[in-house]
């Protein structure tokens, strides 16, 4: 489990495909600090298991996961390349402040950014996607993009959007996004469990 702030960004150090499990390779810092195998990551809002680590360079460490294909194909994983930036987070501690909201790590799909506003200091940023995925979305709501929590502004058949402040723009990738880039998105748990029940008819 986690909270959607991110810790870091870290760097792809290499991406090999394998028929089977595909090895990822991520140079890191304050999570690579104290990270273990068998630890779960959010890589890019995936929650993924370290199978082992190395001395990187810069005093950074090497964390190394196995994916598997179907998370490479559901997710922007299977596009990342070398010295691209990817946002971690460790998972959460119960001794926390929970600032963001509870997050799974579990991607539900991708969407699409279709427009990017720039204001003085904020961005808002515009995203398609699939109709299943925004009926568990909400005005005001949490929405976990590239495993970085955020509050729902705009939401309608099509899709929904976001607001961006500074310190999110700086301290994660999504200032980076350009049009037409896709995102992991991980709607909010709460939404899933009260679809659930409204189409089982069950309160």
């Amino acid at each position: 489990m986690f909270t959607g702030l991110v810790e870091e960004t870290g760097v792809i150090v290499s991406l090999t495909a394998a028929s089977q499990n595909s090895r990822l390779v991520i140079a890191s810092g304050i999570v690579g600090s104290d990270a273990a195998i068998g630890d779960s990551i959010s890589v890019n809002g995936c929650c993924l298991t370290v199978v082992e680590t190395s001395p990187g360079v810069n005093k950074r460490r090497n964390l190394a996961f196995d994916v598997v294909p179907e998370s490479l194909q559901r997710t922007n994983l299977g596009q990342l390349q070398k010295l691209d930036r990817v946002n971690l987070e460790r998972s959460l501690k119960l001794d926390t402040r929970l600032g963001g909201h509870f997050v799974t790590g579990h991607i539900d799909g991708l969407a699409t950014i279709n427009k990017i506003d720039v204001y003085v200091d904020w961005r808002k940023i515009s995203f398609d996607c699939a109709i299943d995925l925004v009926s568990q979305m909400a005005s005001k709501g949490s929405i976990t993009i590239d495993g970085i929590s955020l509050t729902l502004v705009d939401v309608d058949n099509n899709g929904f959007s976001v607001a961006l402040i500074p310190h999110t723009l700086t301290v994660t990738t999504i200032g980076d996004r350009r049009v037409g880039d896709h995102v992991n998105i991980e709607t909010d748990l709460l939404a899933k469990y009260v679809q659930r029940q409204l189409a089982t008819g069950k309160t």
